[in-house]
C-alpha cells in the first residue's frame, strides 16, 4: 500500500508554550499514544493550526486533537514528555480515508466535531498534583494567638515560589514555571467555585465550606508554598499607602516536607509569623495531599468515558453479585463471588457491584470488610472454637484461600455458622477471587460497578474497622488502575468510592473509565463522617462538579426524605446512582425509577428481576452474553453498534 500526503488544519488558542498536536490510529500519528502525538504549527494570526503527514492511501485513520506542552526527555533520545491539557473526547473521533494525495482537510474550530463539543482536561501524564486544603472538618485551620488579631477574620492567598528567573527562555526552570498551574476551589452546600486567580488579599475562610488549593508542576520537590494572611475588615486599621493593605503574616511550606515524611496525605501545622517581625501570630493546620501519575501504565487517547453517559432507564445492579448475604435470613449463594456475579448476570443485571481492596501481598481482592474472622480451634477442645479479627490487608492472597474464614457479624453473636461450607470449595463459591479472575470468570457483556475500599474516619474521631492507617493511596489505586485497564476490554466499568479523594484520585491518573462519588449524606443508619465533604448530598453534588466526575451514588435513606435531589442532581449535569437497604423495598425502587435515577444498586437481584433463560449459577458466559446483548449494552459502551 503506498502513502500519499495530507495536511490537517484546526482553528484553536493555546496559552503561553502550549500547541495543538494530534494523535490517532496509524503509527504516523502514533498509535493513540500521546507521548506520540504530532505537534502542528502555528499560522496566520496564530489561531490556526497545520501539519503535513503521510499516511496509507485509502485507510481509514481515525484521530483526535489535543492542546498541551510538549517537553523533550530528561533522557537523550527518549519520547517527548507530554502533558495534556484539553483533548477531544467524542465518542466517534474524527476519521479521514484519503485517496489522493495533497489534500488539505478543515476540521474547523477545535474541540467541536459534526456541531457538537467534547472537549475533556486531561490527566496526569508526567506531572504530580499538590493539594493543600484548608476546612473545618475537624476543628478550625487557622489559631490565632496574639491578642492584638484575637477577634480578627482572615482571608488567605496562596503564593508559589522557588522558580528561579533564567534568561534562556527554552531553560528547564523556564519550562517549569510555564507548566506549573494553580487553582483554587471551595465547595459548600450551596454550590462550587473554581478559579485560576485569586483576588489580590486572597479568600476568607467559612466553617461549612471545603477550600483547596491544586497545584500541577513537573518539579514537586522544590516549592515554596506561600500563604498569605490578611486581615478581613481591614477599618481603620489601614495605612494610607501601603503597599499590602490588611497583610498581617505569612505561613511558608515546602513541598519537600512531602518526600522527605514519606507519605503522599497528612496534615502539616505551620507557624504563622508577623510581617515586621520574627514573631509567631499564630498557626496553620493544613491538609495535604499529592497526586502521582499512575505507575506500570500508559493511558492511551483511543477512547474515554469518563463523562460519558446515555439517558435511559434505571439501570440495575446487583449489590456485591445477587445480594448481601451475610444480613439476609435466607441465601443460597456467597456475596462477592463468582457464582454470585454469574447468577445476577442470568437474571438481568446490567451491573454487578463489588468491592475491590488489596491482600499484603498487593493483589486486588473482591471482598466488602475491612476485615474477617479467623476461626481456630482450643486446645485440647476439638469441638470448640475462637474466630480472631484479623485485617484483610495484613493477609496474603495465598493466605485469604487457605483460611477458613467467617464474617465478622459471626462475632457478635457466637454464630459460627457463617463458616464456609463443603461448597464454597468449589472455585466459584470461593470467597476472595482476585479482581483479575472477576474479569476471566464473569462475561465482558456485565458491567462492573467497582467500589474502591478506604477506610473512613467518622465523626467522633474513631476510625472504619479501627484502622487510622492503611496502604499508600497512589500505590493503591495505581495497582487497582492497572489491573482494571488492563483486563476490562469492552466491558463497561463505574468506579465509586466513599471517600473524595480516592474520586479525585482516579479522576487525575486515569483517562478512561468514569467514577462515582458514594456519599451516605444525613443519616439515622450510619455514623456521622468527619469530613465535610461527605456530610449532606448537597455537598457531594458540588464536590462532583467540582472534580467533574461523572456523578454520585446517594443513600436511599437520604433520597426518600427528598426526592427532588435526583432532578437536582442532574440539572447540574450528574448522573445519579442509589443504594441502601430501602432499595431492597419494591414500593421504594417504584419510586425512585419514577424520579429518574439513574442507577439501582440492590440485594436480591435474582428474586427481583425475571430471567430470560433457565439459568443456574454456573451457566455458560455465551448465555449470559445472550441474555444481556440488549439495548442498554449495545448504546452504553459501544455507541458505534448502536445504530
Amino acid at each position: 500500500m503506498d502513502n500519499i500526503q495530507v495536511t490537517l488544519a484546526i482553528r484553536g488558542t493555546t496559552s503561553l508554550g502550549e500547541v495543538i498536536a494530534v494523535v490517532g490510529s496509524c503509527g504516523t500519528l502514533g498509535n493513540w499514544c500521546h507521548q506520540k502525538a504530532v505537534p502542528l504549527q502555528p499560522a496566520e494570526d496564530g489561531t490556526l493550526w497545520k501539519k503535513t503527514i503521510t499516511v496509507p492511501r485509502g485507510l481509514e485513520i481515525k484521530y483526535r486533537y489535543l492542546k498541551g506542552f510538549f517537553l523533550e526527555s530528561k533522557n537523550a533520545g527518549g519520547p517527548c514528555q507530554v502533558i495534556v491539557n484539553k483533548w477531544e473526547t467524542h465518542q466517534q473521533p474524527r476519521s479521514l480515508s484519503p485517496s489522493v494525495s495533497d489534500i488539505e482537510i478543515t476540521d474547523g474550530q477545535f474541540g467541536f466535531h459534526d456541531d457538537v463539543e467534547c472537549v475533556d482536561s486531561g490527566w496526569l501524564t508526567c506531572q504530580t498534583e499538590i493539594r493543600l486544603r484548608l476546612h473545618y472538618s475537624e476543628k478550625p485551620p487557622v489559631n490565632i494567638t496574639k491578642k492584638k488579631f484575637k477577634k480578627s477574620r482572615f482571608r488567605l492567598k496562596l503564593m508559589l515560589e522557588g522558580f528561579e528567573e533564567e534568561d534562556d527562555e527554552e531553560s528547564l526552570s523556564s519550562w517549569h514555571k510555564m507548566t506549573t498551574t494553580l487553582e483554587i476551589s471551595m465547595i459548600s452546600d450551596s454550590g462550587y467555585k473554581s478559579r485560576h486567580s485569586q483576588p489580590e488579599c486572597g479568600y476568607a475562610l467559612e466553617p461549612t465550606q471545603w477550600t483547596e488549593y491544586s497545584i500541577h508542576t513537573m518539579d514537586p520537590d522544590n516549592l515554596e508554598l506561600i500563604f498569605e494572611f490578611f486581615e478581613e475588615d481591614l477599618s481603620e486599621k489601614v495605612v494610607q499607602g501601603d503597599v499590602h493593605p490588611g497583610h498581617v503574616g505569612a505561613a511558608c511550606l515546602l513541598s519537600s516536607t512531602f518526600v522527605e515524611s514519606g507519605k503522599d496525605n497528612g496534615v502539616v501545622t505551620l507557624p504563622i509569623m508577623s510581617r515586621n517581625s520574627r514573631q509567631t501570630i499564630g498557626k496553620v493546620r493544613v491538609d495535604y495531599l499529592v497526586i502521582r501519575p499512575i505507575q506500570g501504565f500508559e493511558c492511551d487517547m483511543r477512547q474515554s468515558f469518563t463523562k460519558y453517559w446515555q439517558k435511559r432507564s434505571a439501570l440495575d445492579v446487583g449489590h456485591r453479585g445477587a445480594g448481601s448475604t451475610h444480613v439476609a435470613k435466607h441465601h443460597k449463594i456467597r456475596e462477592n463471588t463468582i457464582a454470585s456475579f454469574l447468577s445476577a448476570a442470568n437474571y438481568g443485571a446490567a451491573y454487578v457491584e463489588f468491592d475491590v481492596h488489596l491482600s499484603k501481598d498487593l493483589v486486588p481482592i473482591v471482598y466488602h470488610d475491612l476485615t474477617c474472622c479467623i476461626s481456630t480451634k482450643k486446645k485440647n477442645d476439638k469441638h470448640s472454637m475462637v474466630l480472631f479479627e484479623v485485617p484483610v490487608k495484613d493477609l496474603t492472597f495465598d493466605q485469604l484461600q487457605l483460611l477458613k474464614l467467617a464474617h465478622t457479624t459471626a462475632m457478635k453473636v457466637h454464630d459460627h455458622k457463617d463458616l464456609m461450607d463443603e461448597e464454597e470449595y468449589i472455585d466459584e463459591h470461593q470467597p476472595f477471587p482476585s479482581l483479575s479472575q472477576i474479569f476471566q470468570a464473569v462475561p465482558d457483556c456485565v458491567g462492573f460497578n467497582i467500589e474502591l475500599k478506604w477506610i473512613s474516619q467518622m465523626k467522633d474521631g474513631s476510625w472504619d474497622a479501627n484502622l487510622s492507617t492503611y496502604f499508600n493511596m497512589n500505590q493503591f489505586l495505581d495497582v487497582i488502575l492497572t489491573c482494571v485497564l488492563k483486563n476490562a476490554g469492552k466491558r463497561r466499568i463505574v468506579f465509586s468510592c466513599f471517600d473524595p479523594d480516592v474520586c479525585a484520585m482516579v479522576r487525575r491518573k486515569q483517562n478512561k473509565y468514569p467514577i462515582l462519588f458514594l456519599t451516605q449524606g444525613v443519616s439515622d443508619v450510619y455514623p456521622e463522617l468527619m469530613d465535610i465533604r461527605c456530610k449532606t448530598t448537597q455537598i457531594a453534588m458540588s464536590f462532583a462538579q467540582s472534580e467533574d466526575i461523572l456523578g454520585i451514588s446517594a443513600h436511599t435513606e437520604d433520597l426518600l426524605r427528598n426526592m427532588d435531589s435526583i432532578k437536582e442532581a442532574q440539572s447540574k449535569g450528574l448522573v445519579v446512582f442509589c443504594w441502601g437497604d430501602d432499595n431492597n423495598e419494591h414500593a421504594n425502587r417504584r419510586r425512585l425509577r419514577e424520579h429518574g435515577i439513574d442507577g439501582l444498586i440492590y440485594d436480591r437481584i435474582c428474586e427481583c428481576l425475571v430471567p430470560n433463560i433457565s439459568a443456574s449459577a454456573t451457566s455458560d458466559a455465551s448465555n449470559v452474553c445472550r441474555v444481556l446483548d440488549c439495548v442498554w449494552f449495545r448504546s452504553w459502551l459501544l455507541p458505534e453498534l448502536a445504530h
